[in-house]
Order: C-alpha cells, then sequence, then structure tokens
C-alpha cells in the first residue's frame, strides 16, 4: 500500500512550491533583471547611474577584443566537451569492461569532480608548473619546452586539460549507469560476430546512449562557459596576452577589477544569449538523433 499523499487543493501545491519560488526569485530572476536592467545604464563604482539605452551593447559589440574572446570562449567549449565526452566515453567503457575492482576503478576517476575548483585549478597549477611541476620535467624530456606562463597557445591547452580533467568524474557517473543497462545479449552476440570493442563502443553502445550523451552534451557546454572561471582565474588570470581571455572571466575583471558595472552587466546578457542559442541548437540535433527504444 502507497504511502504517499495527493494534494489535491492548489493551496497546498502552492505551499509546496513556496519556498522553491521565492528562492528562485531572490536568487536568479531578481538578479537576472536586474542586469539586463543596468545593461542600459552607464554604471560604476562611485558614481551616478545614467541611462544610455543600447549604448554598452554597442561598444562591446563593436570591440574587436570582445569579439575574440567570444570566439575564444566557443572554442574553448567545444574543445571541453568534445574532449570532456570522448575521454569519459573511453574510461567508462575500459571500467564497465573490466570484471573485478570497478568500484575501486569508478573512485578513482570520480574523485577530481568532488573537489572544489579552485583546489582542483591548484592541483593542476602544481602538477604542470613551468620550473616546479611534477610532470614539467617528463614532458620537457619529450623535447616539449613548457612555458604556459608565457606562450599564449601553451596557457590556452594547459586551462583546456585542467576544465576537462575536472569534469570527467561528472559524466562517467551517467555514462556508466547508461552503458549498464544495454542487455548482456547484444554485447555477447556483438563478441560471436567477432565486433572489435573499439567498433562495439562506436557502433552498439554509442547509439543505445545518445539521451544520456546530447544531455551530457548541454551539461558540459553550461560547465564550460559558466563553471570554469576558478581555472582562468588562478592559473593564468586570462593571459598571456589574452590568450585565456574567456567570457566568464572577462566579464568578472569588467565588473570588479575595473569596476564597470553596466558593461559587465551587458556583457553577462549577451553572454546568456551566446549560450541559450546553442542550447537551442542541442535541442533540436537531441530531438533528431536521440535514440529511445522501439
Amino acid at each position: 500500500m502507497s504511502t504517499r499523499e495527493i494534494f489535491d487543493g492548489r493551496l497546498e501545491a502552492a505551499l509546496l512550491l513556496l519556498p522553491t519560488i521565492v528562492v528562485s526569485v531572490v536568487f536568479l530572476y531578481y538578479p537576472t533583471a536586474l542586469a539586463v536592467r543596468t545593461s542600459f545604464f552607464d554604471s560604476g563604482f562611485g558614481r551616478q547611474d545614467e541611462f544610455v539605452g543600447l549604448e554598452n551593447y554597442v561598444t562591446i559589440l563593436t570591440s574587436s577584443d570582445y569579439r575574440s574572446s567570444v570566439l575564444l570562449s566557443v572554442l574553448f567549449a567545444a574543445l571541453v566537451v568534445i574532449g570532456v565526452i570522448s575521454f569519459s566515453l573511453y574510461v567508462t567503457f575500459l571500467i564497465h569492461e573490466v570484471e573485478s575492482g570497478q568500484t575501486a576503478y569508478l573512485l578513482s576517476v570520480i574523485w577530481p569532480y568532488a573537489l572544489p575548483p579552485a583546489v582542483g585549478a591548484l592541483v593542476f597549477l602544481f602538477m604542470l608548473h613551468p620550473t616546479l611541476g611534477v610532470l614539467t620535467g617528463p614532458i620537457e624530456a619529450l623535447g616539449i619546452d613548457l612555458d604556459w606562463f608565457n606562450n599564449g597557445r601553451q596557457a590556452f591547452v594547459v586551462v583546456v586539460l585542467a576544465a576537462i580533467w575536472k569534469q570527467i568524474g561528472y559524466n562517467v557517473i551517467f555514462m556508466i549507469a547508461s552503458m549498464n543497462t544495454i542487455p548482456d545479449a547484444l554485447t555477447e552476440t556483438a563478441r560471436l560476430d567477432g565486433v572489435s570493442r573499439f567498433r562495439r563502443l562506436v557502433s552498439v553502445y554509442v547509439p543505445i546512449m545518445t539521451p544520456t550523451l546530447f544531455f551530457l552534451v548541454i551539461i558540459n557546454t553550461i560547465y564550460a562557459f559558466f563553471s570554469t572561471f576558478a581555472f582562468v582565474d588562478l592559473l593564468t588570470s586570462g593571459g598571456p596576452s589574452s590568450a585565456t581571455n574567456i567570457l566568464i572571466f572577462d566579464l568578472y575583471q569588467e565588473g570588479f577589477s575595473f569596476f564597470n558595472f553596466g558593461i559587465a552587466s551587458t556583457k553577462s546578457v549577451v553572454l546568456f544569449l551566446v549560450v541559450g542559442v546553442l542550447m537551442y541548437v542541442q535541442f533540436r540535433v537531441t530531438d533528431e538523433y536521440s535514440y529511445y527504444g522501439g
């Protein structure tokens, strides 16, 4: 016998939803509305707000530095999403294939995700510091001069790798759950037909896992745009020469280093629109290519 209670009245439903609504309004909708409003003002620390209309939008959209930051952020997000999905899928497949010790392997893969982003950035800094890093010597022994404090391309690669490393555990959790739902009979049939392990992963497992994979693409895109601030801040501070000045760090500097609240709010609105467009495209692709059985 079910012990769940069913609330038929609207008042009871409203009371149950009230805490969520209050939190959403205070910490989500009101700040969003305030940011949109501030984007139409010349606003800064210690000066009176002055309405300027669309001037802030014209200023940033005609700025070559800002357009470069947008393109850099899109490239960064694409590399992070592709890297996270690809590496997580491969690691998940390896864990799924082992017959013993699966729990230990899962824990070892998931633990970086449990670290706060700032701690994860510091761990990566100690591993790849150009002079003190524990991996610097072995890398330079391969003939690679590691100097990402001064080399923009190297700094960009380091931040991308740090962001990928931090997010793998989250993806593996969902992927292993999805992969475990694949019928054993399907796996055995593929093995009897002589299908290689890689071919089995790509042609058998991935199509069945598409709903989970597309969900993770969306989550990883949001992560790449909004949750990678700590890596840029602690590893490169946007440098060298703005090589890692992605949008989330750029608007932080505008607001909290230069105290141009109007421009910072404008950049936050544009960032929201960029991610919103990408989300729309991804949802359309999800509907078209996801496999739900049947």
